[in-house]
């Protein structure tokens, strides 16, 4: 009797085991995504990083471990290195600005406008981020009506102009990312709990410590999220430098994009991408560690 009821008595056992290898089996297809489309472009780029500078598509390139192209590459461009991060963190600024309080006004005071206002601020996005920058390109021209008003009022001079300078490449930076802030803070603004805001004005809190010790804390999830999907995209842009500026007002990604595109230099262009992700996700990590203890205090 005991020998017949064991099979019955592991056949549970048996099943439990094979559905706790479905979660992993569902990954797989993913997995072999990012194996296929991520790691191995990034180890190939890892390898063009430390070709031989002295090679060339028609003579070959050589794996010599050039470790010497680093500091090469961050040597020569670092200017362009320190604009991209100069220029994104001046446009994620800008972003804050406006999009904090646009955020706020759509989750929070909305009301029955409230799909309408986010399909305004997604609306541009079905649109090409090449068309959208040459729009930018005609609102800004000397001969547009932007530029005229500012000089009737006397805020650019006769001559003076917004194309072909950083501000033009700072407003497109903001432009073309401020959805990806918005919406990250839409969604932490939208959840928030209004009693609380209720009952911190019932004890006589004003409505800037309102803001500062319940709003601001409750979003900083939507808001590291939303900074971040800013800072990243606009640091490693190349297209508003090269259609709102001139070569004065080139980043790091305009410098890649001669290296693998004009130059054919790829060795320098890998050591400059990876110098890229390497500095960006320097200031990642410590933002994400600031901003962590910060909120733990």
């Amino acid at each position: 009797m005991s020998a017949k009821s064991e099979p019955g008595l592991r056949a549970p056992a048996a099943r439990s085991g094979r559905y706790r290898l479905l979660p992993y089996l569902l990954l797989l297809p993913g997995a072999a995504w990012l194996f296929l489309f991520f790691v191995v472009p990034l180890v190939q780029l890892a390898a063009a990083s430390l070709y031989d500078p002295t090679g060339s598509l028609s003579t070959g390139y050589a794996l010599t471990w050039a470790f010497g192209n680093y500091p090469t590459a961050l040597e020569t461009y670092w200017p362009q290195f320190g604009r991209s991060f100069l220029y994104a963190g001046i446009a994620l600024v800008l972003a804050l600005l406006m999009g904090y309080p646009l955020a706020y006004a759509i989750a929070q005071k909305a009301g029955r406008w409230q799909n309408l206002l986010l399909v305004c601020v997604i609306a541009p996005m079905f649109t090409s981020f090449l068309v959208r920058t040459l729009a930018w390109k005609t609102i800004l021209s000397d001969n547009g009506a932007l530029v005229g008003l500012l000089r009737e009022v006397h805020l650019l001079g006769p001559d003076g102009r917004l194309l072909a300078t950083p501000v033009a490449v700072v407003l497109g930076l903001t432009y073309n990312f401020l959805p990806f802030l918005v919406l990250p803070l839409y969604a932490s603004l939208e959840r928030l709990d209004r009693r609380l805001l209720e009952a911190s004005s019932d004890l006589y809190a004003s409505p800037l410590t309102t803001f500062r010790r319940v709003t601001l804390p409750l979003s900083m999830p939507g808001l590291i999220a939303g900074t971040l999907l800013f800072f990243i995209p606009a640091t490693g842009d190349y297209i508003n430098a090269e259609l709102l500026g001139t070569p004065n007002e080139y980043m790091i990604g305009n410098v890649i994009d001669s290296a693998f595109l004009v130059r054919l230099d790829y060795p320098q262009g890998a050591a400059l991408s990876f110098l890229l992700m390497s500095a960006i996700l320097a200031v990642v990590f410590g933002y994400l560690r600031r901003a962590g203890a910060e909120e733990v205090l």
